[in-house]
């Protein structure tokens, strides 16, 4: 062999070995491409089945979705338990998730306390945090880098207050768990139901760790008014407050109970009974919606988690934060700046959610249709029944308080 050929085949040589080294190295860089989200949620305590119904929803929609990833790219799941209301503890876990564990996004954000905690210190670590469930309306407010995928209590609250005075009924009365949420439903019923007619005869806040209803209640019926307006924050607070409602007599009465979804959450009502028929609810989501987008959530929650489990609104906020969350990760190719996040979040839309068309405002909140719901008998099996429908409405507390 000649001395030029030797020289080429050398050249050619380094070349190759330069030329798989970088090949090599970029794959090596592709696969560590991993986005790491921290969640926190309730996973113990007498709420863990709400944290469970989140939580199932994320890693359903992971288990689904991710291969929608741009290649390369994988996402890091680190969930934390804040064992219920807890904001030190949820504030806590987030700067440890922030400062050891690195994560690029929070989320979760199931109780309104605990997320305003954790949104204030995402003002300063610049984290985008999208709250999933916390409904109160103030939490959006706490940071540029919050936004919310579920609801707000003033959302759901609000347009009840017209309808129950449009039917006709003159008294209510409201009886709400005695946190953010509640604070922000009774205000907002209790405005709507007076604006347009019906005047407040009482109100009762029962600490969220009360389990003795009955005295609460049997005042209420000794007052008899035409209607009641009921916020709990679901599971089986619900279905306590229901059994309570029918030990006095409520549920058997002319006495209308009526309320935000979470007091006849779909995954509590076979706890519940009978005793739950004809109770009216409005809220942004029923598993019993005919939705074909929604059809195909229930079937694939039922394959993963049985067939007699049922996704509850907790879940679909989940689901559609987790859609959120990878739309933004897509169209940065993994790669996540907070601010180019929370810009792409406040533009973020899905027209095909399991509950409808949903958008993010520029306050950071959700908009999206509103659903009256009643609970019948479908098929032998208890179900939030939706009647009527109010399209793509916001918060209104941001409306009402708009400088």
């Amino acid at each position: 062999m000649g001395i030029p050929a030797m020289i080429s085949r050398r050249l050619f040589g380094i070349a190759f070995g330069t030329g798989a080294a970088v090949l090599l190295a970029g794959a090596l860089q592709a696969q560590a491409q991993t986005v790491k989200i921290g969640v926190i949620l309730t996973y113990s305590g007498r709420d863990a089945a709400l944290g469970e119904q989140i939580d199932r929803s994320i890693d359903l929609f992971v288990k689904l979705h991710e291969k929608e990833l741009p290649q390369g790219v994988k996402i890091e799941l680190i969930k934390r338990d804040d064992t219920g209301v807890n904001p030190d503890l949820a504030k806590r876990l987030a700067q440890e998730l922030v400062l050891r564990d690195k994560v690029q996004i929070l989320t979760g954000g199931q109780w309104t306390p605990n997320a305003m905690a954790v949104a204030a210190l995402t003002k300063e670590a610049k984290i985008p945090f999208v709250t999933m469930t916390a409904g109160g309306s103030a939490v959006t407010l706490q940071s540029p880098y919050v936004v919310r995928t579920g609801w707000t209590l003033w959302q759901t609250s609000y347009p009840l207050g017209e309808w129950a005075a449009k039917q006709g009924w003159k008294n209510g009365y409201t009886v709400v768990s005695d946190f953010a949420p509640g604070h922000d439903g009774e205000a907002a019923f209790t405005k709507s139901f007076t604006e347009n007619g019906g005047k407040i005869i009482g109100s009762v806040r029962i600490p969220l760790k009360t389990t003795d209803y009955l005295p609460y209640f049997q005042k209420i019926k000794d007052m008899n008014p035409d209607v009641v307006y009921v916020f709990n924050p679901g599971g089986p607070q619900a279905t306590a407050f229901m059994k309570a409602f029918d030990d006095v007599g409520i549920t058997k009465s002319n006495i209308k109970l009526i309320g935000p979804g979470d007091i006849t959450a779909s995954d509590e009502l076979p706890n519940m009974g009978k005793r739950a028929l004809g109770v009216i609810t409005m809220l942004q989501y029923s598993p019993a919606a005919t939705r074909k987008a929604n059809v195909d959530f229930v079937a694939a929650w039922k394959k993963e988690y049985g067939a007699n489990t049922v996704p509850n609104y907790f879940a679909a906020a989940g689901w559609d934060g987790m859609r959120a969350i990878f739309d933004v990760i897509k169209a940065q190719n993994g790669k996540i700046d907070p601010d180019a996040t929370m810009k792409l979040l406040r533009q973020w839309k899905n027209p095909n959610s399991p509950r409808g068309p949903v958008r993010i405002d520029e306050h950071g909140d959700i908009v999206q249709n509103l659903y009256m719901r009643r609970v019948e008998e479908k098929d032998g099996v208890l179900a939030n029944v939706e009647f009527a429908t109010i399209e793509q409405v916001g918060d209104p507390w941001k409306v009402l308080n708009k400088k």
